[in-house]
């Protein structure tokens, strides 16, 4: 498998890092501390905002923020776990025999933050939202690639993910508690990537794929390759 493409802009959010000089000091210094508090929202009415749990906020934050100055054919959401934080409250209320929060059932689907950026931006525009192991950023762009290639449309491209609850961290390890970084895709040469053999050399590998992609972009690395479940993602960036 191997495909290639360009980025027209990018936004991320993540605790102590709220704008891209931030984020570029990140890729270019060690030990971030990731206990820092979340940034706010600036772009999401509060009455809204208030509902959502941490990682769809920043989900849809990042899509606004690259929705304000682009005009986008479709989206694509990734996300390894969702909303599995307000899940697992679910579960613990049922299993309690108490009753479970309107809100909160409303809100456990996968889809959550892709829905709420659609009525938020209000903007129709078909959405997909997808969770693929630690593979969902590398997957979201191959369900993007038909719509870019061949249709030569842009697309945004989000991947998010929140705080595993404490039960589950013996099975799931996390580096970053929480972050969304969304990227807009166009058709182009500009990052080819394929799919390889696993590899003794990988590029940031305790961060998602999609931070360690970030980090390598902002470094202008020239060939760098990412961990994937049972095979690696070598990239090769023209910038």
């Amino acid at each position: 498998m191997n495909f290639s493409f360009s980025i027209e802009n990018w936004f991320a959010l993540s605790p102590g890092l709220s704008n891209k000089v931030e984020w570029e000091f990140w890729a270019t210094h060690f030990n971030h501390d990731w206990c820092l508090p979340l940034p706010k929202s600036t772009k999401i009415p509060m009455i809204q905002a208030r509902r959502m749990s941490a990682p769809s906020r920043l989900a849809v934050e990042v899509g606004l923020e690259l929705l304000r100055n682009n005009q986008v054919d479709f989206a694509i959401f990734v996300s390894r776990h969702g909303e599995l934080e307000r899940t697992y409250k679910i579960l613990s209320t049922l299993n309690q025999d108490n009753d479970i929060s309107p809100t909160d059932f409303a809100l456990s689907v996968h889809n959550t933050a892709s829905g709420l950026l659609t009525i938020i931006a209000n903007q129709a525009i078909p959405i997909t939202s997808l969770s693929a192991h630690i593979d969902g950023f590398h997957q979201g762009l191959i369900e993007a690639l038909p719509m870019l290639q061949f249709d030569n449309k842009k697309g945004l491209l989000v991947d998010f993910d929140g705080i595993i609850p404490d039960i589950y961290q013996t099975k799931i390890k996390q580096l970053v508690p929480v972050y969304a970084v969304g990227y807009i895709l166009t058709q182009g040469n500009q990052i080819h990537c394929q799919s390889v053999e696993k590899s003794a050399t990988i590029y940031q590998e305790d961060y998602p794929q999609s931070l360690a992609f970030l980090h390598a972009y902002l470094n202008q690395q020239k060939q760098f390759t990412l961990q994937g479940k049972v095979q690696d993602w070598q990239w090769t960036l023209n910038l």
